[in-house]
């Protein structure tokens, strides 16, 4: 047979001296690593249409779009292998026992400490809560900094627990207290005022996309660090990917203009977790199916290679 050949889908260019990122991603089994990636591919709790529940693979073809190697910082992640759990595999028809299943593989994957910090990759913002539940059993107090042009403090009787509900299930349930949440970006024209009624009343830190403009993002964040360190024992990060105006990710299910930019995102969650407490991130509401060329995905991939830049800068 000719060396030429390469298995289906294998026979792709490879440079000598360049790593690419989703070349990190090792299946879980051998050495407790640093980071850890798992898949909520759930989307049916949507309240427009999604097709979030293909963003995990979607993300991680987009890693594979970029090198190990960063300038700015002048790090080659070369060496970093990152476990991937895989997706948790969604009940079909049952949203209540999906989103418990992705509580319990979060859990497990937590329990097995075989990662030390745990990405999840939505799915839409409702996989939130589970995950946040399961972080908050395992290490107890939670402070969210939550990027989302929405308040996600919806009611649940109207819905039951959709992707609007996350931070409200978590405070009824006793997941999150409000005043361990910030909310960064939120938009004009995008909430009601009785969730934004909610968020005072249960005394959530609220940023608004004005606010955003007229500060420096690493100043936000930083207020943001210092609200929370001393109240809480692990700092969430929670990226809904609406936050960003739709020139920057038109693979949003909810897209709008007057968001913020790709690389002030970035740049944030890059500031965040230079923090110790800064431990485990989601990553949600992206349709790859809307989505052109990828970009929103590709957005998504910086995030995480930002999340990563952060933890190397805070050592």
């Amino acid at each position: 047979m000719s060396n030429y050949l390469k298995p289906a889908g294998k026979a792709i260019f490879k440079d000598s001296y360049t790593m690419k990122m989703n070349e990190l991603l090792v299946e879980p089994g051998g050495t407790p690593k640093r980071y850890g990636i798992i898949g909520a591919p759930l989307s049916k709790p949507s309240i427009s249409h999604s097709g979030a529940a293909f963003a995990p693979g979607a993300i991680r073809q987009a890693m594979g779009s970029y090198s190990t190697f960063s300038k700015e910082i002048s790090h080659d992640f070369q060496g970093e292998n990152v476990i991937d759990f895989g997706d948790v595999d969604m009940h079909p028809t049952d949203i209540i026992d999906s989103q418990d299943r992705i509580y319990q593989a979060t859990k497990s994957v937590l329990d097995q400490e075989e990662a030390e910090q745990l990405i999840v990759l939505g799915g839409d913002h409702s996989v939130s809560f589970p995950s946040i539940k399961a972080h908050h059993e395992k290490y107890g107090t939670i402070g969210v900094i939550q990027f989302d042009a929405h308040h996600d403090l919806r009611n649940l009787d109207d819905g039951g627990p959709t992707n609007g509900t996350p931070f409200r299930r978590s405070i009824e349930n006793g997941v999150l207290k409000g005043e361990h949440i910030v909310q960064i970006g939120i938009r004009d024209f995008t909430n009601a005022k009785g969730y934004d009624d909610y968020a005072e009343q249960q005394g959530v830190t609220v940023y608004t996309m004005e606010d955003v403009m007229a500060n420096k993002i690493d100043e936000i964040i930083q207020q943001a660090l210092q609200k929370l360190e001393n109240k809480v024992d692990l700092i969430y990060l929670s990226v809904d990917m609406d936050v960003l105006d739709q020139a920057f990710a038109p693979g949003c299910p909810a897209i709008g203009p007057g968001g913020m930019d790709s690389y002030s995102l970035m740049k944030a969650v890059e500031t965040a977790t230079q923090h110790d407490k800064v431990q485990a991130m989601d990553i949600v509401e992206i349709d790859p199916t809307i989505d052109f060329r990828n970009m929103t995905s590709r957005v998504a991939a910086h995030v995480i290679f930002s999340y990563w830049k952060g933890k190397v800068l805070g050592k």
